[in-house]
C-alpha cells in the first residue's frame, strides 16, 4: 500500500509533497538522494522494500524536493540552503521535533547543513555511503573524477527518461539496482533540463565538508571495506562519529538492506523484536486417575469433590518442583509441558506415589516433540500424541514414546519396553516404554 500524500505551503507559495509511515518509536527523515516521487518510489520494489524496513522501527518521514517528484515543478531547483528550509517544514508539519535524519550519498548534504545549525532539531545522523562532495580536489582525493560531472550533464540531456539511464553507469562503478526501471522513475523525478541543473548544483558545487565538524549529534556512516579509507577521514571531521563496513568490492546496494538496516536500528537505540516462534520442542505430561468414574460413585460427590481437591493441590506442588507448567485440567487429568523431557518423566513418577497416599492412582503418559504455539498455548499433533500414550498407560504406570527414552540417555532413568501400539487418531504404530525406576 501506499501512503497517503500531503502537501504543505512554504512561505514562498512551494507545494511540497510528503508522507508520513510506521507508527515509531523514533521519527527519521530520509532523504532521496537522486531520483524519488513520495508517490511513485513505493512502485519499485527495491526501495519500496528498504522504506518499510525503515517504517517498521520508525515513523518515517519523506518528501520531495521541490521542483521534483509530486512537489512544484514550475520552480527552480533548490539550493542547499533551501532544502534545509523545506526539511524544517516538513518537521514542523508532521510535528516532529528531534528526528534521525538519513541520507544516501548527496542525500545527506541538508542533513548535515540541519544538524550543524539547528542542533536542537536533531538526534542523529545516519549516512549510507557519504558524500559531502561528490567530485575530487586537492584536498578531497576521495571524489570521482571531473569526467563524471561531464557525463551525469550528458545522460540528463541524452538518455533522462529512457531505460537507457542507469546510474552506476554514468558513475562509472557497473553497480545496478535490479527491478528499477530507470526511464519512468526519473521521468517522474523531473525533467532533462531541471536534471540537468541538478547535477549542477549537486555534483558540480555542493560541498559540506566545511558544516562537519560543527554537528554535535552523533553521525552513523555506512560503507564497503573498501571504503576505509574515505570514511576514516569523514569521520576525523566530525565529533561522534560511528562506522559500519560490509563486505564486498562493488557499490553498496540498496538491495543488501538487511545488514544496513540491522546497523541503523542498532544505532538509533531499537532493540531488535523477538521472533514470534510459530513452533517449538516441547515435552507434554498427560494424567489422569485410573478408575474414577467407579470411585466417584462408590464415595459421593461431596466426599469426591474433597480427594480430587487435594489430589489437584499434589500434581501442582509436584509440576512447581519440576519446574512444569500447567497447560489446562479437566475433571480429575492434567495436562502439563516441560522444556526437559526428564523432568517430566520425575514429575509424573513424583505424583504417582504421592496420590497413593490419597487411595487413588494414576496413569501418566510422556512425549516431546514440535509444537505449536497459538495464543501462548502449545498446541498439535506432539500434545494429540502425549494424550494418546497416557491412555495406554496401567496404574502407577509412566509409559513414554521412543523420543523420550532417546532424549534422556544419561538421566538414570530405566525403561523396559511396551510393545508397539496404535494410538488413536494418529498414523504409524508407535513404540512405547514403561519407567522403571533405576
Amino acid at each position: 500500500m501506499i501512503p497517503e500524500t500531503r502537501y504543505l505551503k512554504t512561505t514562498d507559495g512551494v507545494y511540497i509533497a510528503y508522507q508520513t509511515v510506521g507508527e515509531g518509536p523514533i521519527d527519521l527523515v530520509w532523504q532521496f538522494e537522486w531520483l524519488g516521487n513520495v508517490d511513485a518510489i513505493w512502485e519499485y520494489r527495491p526501495f519500496a522494500e528498504w522504506f518499510r524496513g525503515l517504517a517498521s522501527f520508525s515513523r518515517l518521514i519523506l518528501h520531495d524536493r521541490r521542483g521534483t517528484g509530486a512537489s512544484s515543478r514550475n520552480v527552480d531547483p533548490p539550493n542547499l540552503e533551501t532544502r534545509v528550509a523545506d526539511l524544517k517544514a516538513v518537521l514542523d508539519a508532521v510535528g516532529s521535533e528531534r528526528p534521525v535524519l538519513g541520507g544516501a550519498l548527496e542525500g545527506g548534504a541538508p542533513n548535515v547543513l540541519l544538524a550543524a545549525s539547528t542542533p536542537d532539531r536533531v538526534h542523529s545522523l545516519v549516512w549510507w555511503y557519504p558524500k559531502p562532495r561528490t567530485t575530487q580536489t586537492p584536498d578531497y582525493p576521495f571524489g570521482s573524477k571531473a569526467e563524471v560531472l561531464e557525463r551525469f550533464l550528458e545522460a540528463a540531456v541524452e538518455r533522462w527518461g529512457t531505460d537507457a539511464y542507469e546510474f552506476g553507469d554514468i558513475q562509472g562503478s557497473g553497480s545496478k539496482t535490479e527491478h528499477v526501471p530507470w526511464g519512468r522513475l526519473t521521468r517522474q523525478t523531473a525533467t532533462p533540463d531541471v536534471a540537468a541543473e541538478m547535477v549542477r548544483i549537486i555534483i558540480g558545487e555542493t560541498d559540506v565538508r566545511g558544516a562537519m565538524p560543527a554537528i554535535a549529534a552523533p553521525v552513523l556512516l555506512l560503507a564497503r571495506e573498501r571504503d576505509r579509507e574515505t570514511l576514516d577521514y569523514l569521520a576525523s571531521l566530525l565529533r561522534q562519529p560511528r562506522i559500519r563496513l560490509f563486505p564486498g568490492q562493488d557499490t553498496l546496494k540498496i538491495d543488501e538492506q538487511p545488514a544496513v538496516l540491522d546497523a541503523i536500528r542498532e544505532f538509533v537505540g531499537i532493540e531488535q523484536p523477538s521472533p514470534e516462534l510459530d513452533t517449538v520442542l516441547s515435552t507434554v505430561l498427560f494424567t489422569d486417575v485410573v478408575g474414577s468414574t467407579q470411585k466417584q460413585a462408590a464415595m459421593g460427590d461431596r466426599r469426591w469433590k474433597g480427594l480430587i481437591e487435594l489430589h489437584h493441590a499434589t500434581v501442582r506442588e509436584a509440576l512447581k518442583r519440576w519446574r512444569g507448567l500447567e497447560s489446562s485440567t479437566a475433571g480429575d487429568g492434567f495436562y502439563a509441558t516441560f522444556d526437559g523431557p526428564a523432568r517430566a518423566i520425575r514429575c509424573a513418577i513424583e505424583i504417582g506415589k504421592r496420590v497413593l497416599d490419597l487411595g487413588i492412582e494414576i496413569r501418566a503418559g510422556v512425549h516431546t516433540g514440535e509444537c505449536q504455539v497459538m495464543n501462548g498455548q502449545i498446541s498439535g499433533i506432539t500434545v494429540s500424541i502425549g494424550a494418546r500414550v497416557a491412555a495406554h498407560a496401567g496404574p502407577s504406570e509412566v509409559l513414554v514414546s521412543q523420543t523420550v527414552k532417546d532424549l534422556v540417555a544419561g538421566s538414570g532413568l530405566m525403561f523396559q519396553e511396551a510393545g508397539e501400539h496404535e494410538l488413536k487418531g494418529v498414523p504409524d504404530r508407535w513404540r512405547l516404554y514403561r519407567v522403571v525406576e533405576a
